[in-house]
């Protein structure tokens, strides 16, 4: 099946999925602790069983039983070397149970956390992802589903490594936390503008929640959506009952809420934790090949960040992208980038995003510096700690492409001209990881003398652009303003230009304004006015300085007249002082509280020199402490409950918090004696083979300062409990997943009691709460900073 026949197949009505495949193999014989990839093909009649019931239920596309079937996952069983074997022959199996229905070969999680989030490289994500891909291809199946992903990156360097290995169709569904949310702070839309724009053919969330919050999501998504969208919720949430799973949603309530989801605009549903073949039998009997809404996101232009997303033009709110991280006439910055690094390049973002900015231009062209090692560490760092998109600016094909694999949301690359290099290099790497770009109208004979001469580069490009498939909306014309200080006609060829994009082809425009206005005195006025000018004729984009308060004003004013400031909302905040400022220049704060901006703000590049500072200014070291790193992060703990703030800034702010205080820590020392750090063993329980939780926990504790032992995951209860004592734990932390295994924190609870050994207890989980911690008498976090500020209580900290 190619990806044209799969999107005539969704568009025939609703698809229904399989549903869980963990809970029903366990219900065959599968122990807990086991590999289930490996579990599988040694007892491949459980498996036959279970697909068999599926197909017979109505599933029209079932999914290979190789959720861990990645090398990350495998040689936690010592089973890398078999990997080929083991996803290639689950193929197999499933093909044979089909017939002539649908298999998509499963790929899911690593366990890891992808650059820039976490420590593993993209590239080798890309290569982990592509070995299974390549196995499953070998076992002949019709697709791929890349499922369950809490990493937007993670997700997009699985959605690559099958890209760039074949043309089968690819689904790509996210999990979302209750907050909406993944685990990194993606937005369902940011998720499904990167991910269709990198060549998902449906896009979608599985797991997580129940069907209920899951429409909510499927219904927020549907009107920019240009590919199908699927849903496979849960049956409910788990709990124990007489010591075994139970979710509380028969099959019968489940289908019930078939017909909303098709009213949603869903396209492909199924089921995931807890559901069975009854409960897609009766899904399927409610929906299926019900006529589902297509995709409608065809006439929208959109970028995405990892934890935001800007609609741009058709009656939106007029889009300024931010000019400054460009080296050009900056000396400080210049000498800054000789150097390797970054500091002026997260302040300038975080003015400009304060200032009204929706995007962030970054340039890195500069003679002396290596442009594509510090284009990478931009994009990594602002990709980190700041919202906005990004647009990529750079006359390099390599670095552009460089600069677009690794950022995790949809860029737009400035720009692409019909120059031959452009056009044969830039133009299908663009295309490739489906940015946005920014269309200058000059060719090789340089930019063209007449308005006309501009508009045939126009046309010729966007040909040269749809056969890549690119629309209109993914296109941005830049009007090429040129000074009227030695042209007096540059300014109204740029107007004509933008009106016959905007009333004729349809198309966004942008203009870089400070060229108008070059050579003249009263620049900024010439910039604001030539800008109410060029927004009067469609203009939707200008790069310039948000700085600019006149210009900005301008904008504010245009947008509440132009009717694309709902209910002036904007407009008043800006003139009634309500927009937040907090994030204004820094460079004059004194010394104790830059240590504090350092740490609420994750700039761990800074945190010695300012501490450095501040001791020399003579701020004692415990006053540091405890009236600035602390406040600060907890300031972050705050920041983060309320969703203002996601892991990656959580975890930055945590680490620069670790940074400062271990130059403090000495200092601390020498004058009242050192406090002795509080000793924690960490694992998840027998029987449970889950670990990302617990690693954020580790490392959040270690970063704030706990000494921590992290002993994995499937640990027995006599090697926690002896290894808290050969260490002399204060804590002891356990982690478990799934209901099945959340039971084995009694047995080592039960187990310290009996061997004598007292020692605080603090448990957490997806399937743990308060009520359970309770019965253990064991204290309960629910996520990562809970889990520290429990520690702290625990340890009398």
């Amino acid at each position: 099946m190619d990806r044209k026949d799969f999107r005539e197949l969704v568009n025939n009505g609703l698809l229904i999925l399989d549903g869980a495949t963990g809970t029903e193999l366990a219900k065959r014989g599968m122990p807990a602790g086991v590999c289930p990839e490996l579990w599988s093909i040694e007892n491949p009649d459980a498996v036959r069983d279970l697909q068999a019931k599926y197909l017979d239920a109505g599933s029209d596309i079932i999914y290979t039983p190789t959720f861990g079937g990645n090398r990350c996952k495998l040689e936690e069983f010592g089973l890398g070397s078999r990997l080929h074997e083991i996803n290639s022959s689950l193929a197999k199996i499933s093909k044979e149970s089909a017939g002539k229905r649908l298999v998509f070969g499963d790929i899911a999680p690593t366990g890891r956390f992808v650059e820039p989030f976490g420590d593993m490289k993209f590239d080798e994500a890309v290569a982990v992802y592509r070995e299974q891909a390549e196995a499953l291809l070998d076992g002949g199946v019709d697709g791929f589903v890349i499922e369950t992903m809490m990493d937007i990156q993670e997700a997009r360097a699985a959605l690559i490594a099958v890209r760039e290995l074949c043309s089968l169709p690819v689904m790509v569904s996210m999990t979302y936390e209750k907050h909406g949310r993944t685990l990194n702070g993606t937005d369902p839309l940011s998720a499904l503008v990167t991910l269709q724009s990198l060549g998902a053919d449906a896009v979608g969330c599985n797991c997580s929640t129940g069907p209920a919050d899951m429409i909510k999501i499927i219904r927020e998504i549907k009107q920019y959506a240009r590919v199908p969208l699927l849903a496979k919720p849960n049956a409910g949430m788990p709990r124990l009952q007489d010591g075994a799973t139970v979710f509380d949603m028969d099959a019968s309530e489940f289908a019930s809420f078939t017909q909303e989801f098709i009213e949603a605009g869903v396209n492909l549903l199924g089921g995931c934790c807890g559901t069975t073949p009854g409960h897609i039998a009766r899904t399927a009997d409610s929906g299926r090949w019900h006529k589902t809404r297509t995709s409608a996101g065809a006439g929208a232009s959109i970028l995405s960040s990892s934890r935001s997303s800007v609609v741009i033009g058709k009656g939106n709110p007029f889009t300024v992208i931010g000019e400054r991280i460009n080296p050009t006439g900056k000396k400080a910055l210049q000498a800054e980038l000789r150097e390797g690094k970054l500091g002026m390049v997260q302040e300038f973002a975080m003015e400009q995003q304060v200032k009204g900015a929706a995007i962030l231009d970054v340039n890195m062209g500069l003679s002396g510096i290596d442009e594509k090692e510090m284009m990478l560490k931009s994009v990594s760092l602002l990709s980190r700690v700041n919202d906005l998109p990004l647009c990529i600016d750079s006359t390099s094909p390599e670095i552009v492409e460089a600069a677009l694999r690794l950022y995790p949301g949809r860029a737009i690359v400035n720009s692409i001209s019909a120059e031959k290099e452009r056009i044969e290099k830039t133009l299908p790497i663009a295309a490739k990881y489906g940015a946005m770009f920014i269309l200058l109208p000059l060719d090789d004979d340089g930019i063209p003398a007449t308005v006309e001469g501009r508009k045939d580069v126009v046309r010729r490009v966007m040909g040269k652009a749809e056969r890549h498939g690119y629309t209109a909306d993914d296109i941005v014309v830049d009007g090429l303003v040129m000074t009227v200080s030695s042209d007096s006609g540059a300014g109204l060829a740029v107007l004509e230009l933008v009106e016959w994009c905007t009333r004729d082809i349809g198309v966004n425009t942008v203009c870089g304004l400070s060229n108008v206005s070059f050579g003249l005195p009263g620049r900024e006025w010439v910039n604001s006015a030539f800008l109410a000018m060029l927004m009067s004729r469609g203009l939707t984009m200008a790069i310039a300085n948000p700085g600019s308060e006149t210009l900005m004003n301008m904008v504010y004013s245009c947008d509440a007249l132009a009717s694309k400031d709902k209910n002036l909302s904007r407009f008043v905040a800006r003139f009634s002082g309500q927009q937040d400022t907090s994030a204004a220049k820094v460079a004059d704060l004194p010394p104790e509280k830059l240590v504090f901006e350092s740490v609420l703000r994750g700039w761990d590049d800074r945190i010695t020199g300012n501490i450095k500072k501040a001791l020399d200014a003579g701020i004692e070291p415990k006053r540091l402490v405890d009236e600035y790193l602390i406040p600060a992060i907890t300031l972050v703990g705050d920041k983060y409950e309320k969703k203002e703030y996601f892991l990656p800034q959580l975890i930055m702010s945590a680490d620069t918090m670790r940074k400062g205080f271990s130059v403090l820590e000495p200092l601390l020392a020498k004058k009242e004696g050192a406090e002795k750090s509080a000793k924690i063993v960490i694992a998840t329980v027998k029987g449970d083979i889950h670990d990302i939780g617990k690693n954020i926990v580790a490392l959040m504790l270690r970063n704030y300062g706990f000494d921590v032992l992290d002993l994995g995951k499937d640990v027995p209860a006599e090697t926690i409990i002896n290894s808290a004592v050969e260490v002399g734990a204060d804590i002891v932390a356990l982690s478990a997943l799934m209901t099945t295994t959340m039971t084995e924190m009694r047995t080592v609870v039960n187990y310290a009691k009996e061997r004598g050994v007292k020692v605080k207890f603090m448990v957490g989980g997806a399937v743990v709460d308060r009520n359970y911690a309770d019965e253990l008498g064991a204290g309960y976090s629910r996520d990562a900073m809970e889990a520290v500020k429990l520690a702290m209580k625990l340890a009398g900290k």
